[in-house]
């Protein structure tokens, strides 16, 4: 195999460092290593150019994506499909890394029964795909709400309220969980666990009647539109108390990324040429454990992302007390 390409359809924090050791891993082994930019738009568009060494340099610490994305639609069109395999042709191009989430993952399934050799890594946020303990992204995206929570939570001390924030996450709770854990939020608004407004509201009473002025709760933008306003508008009305709604947003996708992703990313990067070379292909590499694992794309559509009640009763409980 001599030639490969890197594609990203998705951007969360880790992903430029996927990038690098891509190309210094392929480059490494004696190959040409191909950026498409602008995910598949650009790859049916042949936007598409050749990585160096010093393209990727001081990459590992920016967000975003080099490369830009677009998100994988019309793929299912057999028009569309030939436009990319015709572009992959021309180029010579022998392996395909691509980079994404849940959807972008179906794409790369897509690929690979078209017959491209194709490798997956699993890139979001929301740490929501199945076959991976964990997705690059998550750490990063977790640390920045916790660091804005951490100073939410001095000016609620200062000014005796209740503050809503919604976090991130698709239709999971994994940012929501792990960060009012790590905040000590009094409460966490989930999808994945029935929630009670009078749970919540007597909650916040108990914590007033104990002498603590001010409450944090975390709420998952999965719980449904407008989640966080919803459920402010709610407190308030029952409970009387001052209560306001922050939105953290597009603010968790930014940054620069963990150590922790850095880390991931490169073992992930890195073992994804090594498998096109050894003719592997048709995986996304994931991480259980603390070891990366290799599922068949076909494999992926069979499960769903567990969901980890230990954690989830662990805030519960602390919360109680």
């Amino acid at each position: 195999m001599k030639k490969i390409a890197v594609l990203t359809g998705d951007s969360a924090p880790g992903m430029n460092a996927a990038i690098r050791a891509v190309v210094r891993q392929g480059i490494g082994k004696e190959m040409d290593v191909y950026g498409i930019q602008g995910g598949l738009t650009g790859l049916i568009d042949g936007n598409i150019i050749e990585m160096s060494l010093e393209i990727v340099c001081d990459l590992i610490h920016r967000g975003g994506s080099v490369l830009q994305y677009s998100h994988f639609e019309g793929l299912e069109n057999v028009d569309i499909q030939q436009k990319a395999l015709d572009q992959i042709e021309n180029l010579g191009i022998e392996g395909l890394i691509i980079l994404g989430g849940n959807r972008t993952m179906r794409a790369a399934e897509k690929l690979s029964s078209l017959g491209v050799p194709t490798v997956g890594i699993p890139v979001t946020i929301n740490n929501d795909i199945a076959g991976t303990e964990y997705t690059i992204g998550f750490d990063t995206a977790v640390n920045t709400v916790v660091e804005a929570i951490d100073k939410i939570r001095y000016t609620a001390s200062s000014n005796e309220r209740t503050y809503v924030i919604e976090v991130a996450g698709g239709r999971v709770g994994n940012i929501a969980l792990w960060s009012g854990v790590c905040t000590g939020a009094e409460s966490i608004i989930i999808p994945e666990a029935k929630h009670d407004v009078e749970d919540i509201t007597d909650r916040i009473h108990q914590e007033y009647e104990r002498g603590k002025n001010h409450n944090i709760i975390v709420v998952a933008e999965g719980v449904g539109v407008g989640a966080g306003k919803e459920l402010g508008k709610i407190i308030q009305e029952k409970t009387n108390l001052d209560t306001k709604v922050t939105i953290l947003g597009l603010l968790q996708r930014g940054g620069p990324p963990s150590a922790y992703d850095r880390m991931i990313s490169s073992q992930m990067a890195a073992e994804s040429v090594d498998l096109l070379v050894e003719g592997k292909k048709g995986i996304m590499i994931g991480l259980k454990n603390g070891r990366l694992i290799h599922t068949p794309f076909e494999e992926l559509g069979k499960d769903k992302p567990g969901f980890d009640h230990n954690t989830y009763q662990l805030a519960r409980s602390l919360a109680t007390y």
